[in-house]
């Protein structure tokens, strides 16, 4: 078996045993809802953040994304992608790893996309990697620092937010962003 398939089952496992009941969102309008609540989280964590958010093109939260793994590592989400305050799309989040991972994780991704082109890219494929089809700028934001939303001139960029676990990872690299249906 070829590691990415083994590292694959190894996170769809991972998924079941960590995913209490009612952790990954099932309807449009429970997806909705959490998007709501992180971004309530991404309000209180990042100060800046809204303001930054208030002139993007758009902006894809992922709230309650999980990761985890004992060698062989995965991560899932699901969340919407938000124009103004419409959400215009649904998108899953999944990555896979093989090395030293150990531990798990809940976090919410916040990825706003401030240039239309790089929003457009995004949007036209069936499937975004970070990393490879786009890159992410990764803010960081820890110990309540603010974003000075006039010096940011990167066509996306990324909070990782409301971290609950013992794994920590601030990396959007190897992400795929795939278009669901609700």
């Amino acid at each position: 078996m070829k590691p990415d398939k083994a590292a694959v089952l190894a996170m769809a496992f991972l998924i079941a045993l960590l995913a209490p009941s009612g952790l990954m969102a099932n309807t449009a309008r429970e997806i909705d809802a959490s998007v709501d609540a992180a971004l309530g989280r991404f309000e209180k964590e990042v100060k800046g953040g809204m303001a930054l958010i208030a002139r993007a093109s758009a902006v894809l939260v992922l709230p309650k994304v999980i990761k985890g793994g004992l060698v062989l590592g995965g991560e899932y989400g699901e969340g919407s992608l938000r124009v103004g305050a419409r959400t215009v799309a649904y998108y899953s989040v999944a990555s896979a790893s093989i090395g030293l991972t150990a531990g798990g994780e809940v976090k919410d991704m916040v990825i706003v996309f401030l240039s239309e082109e790089a929003l457009r890219k995004f949007r036209s494929s069936k499937g975004w990697e970070a990393g490879v089809d786009g890159n992410i700028a990764v803010i960081d934001t820890g110990a309540g620092a603010s974003v000075d939303v006039t010096k940011i001139n990167k066509p996306i960029v990324g909070f990782i937010v409301g971290v609950r676990g013992l794994l920590v990872d601030a990396s959007f690299k190897g992400s795929k962003f795939t278009p669901v249906k609700r």
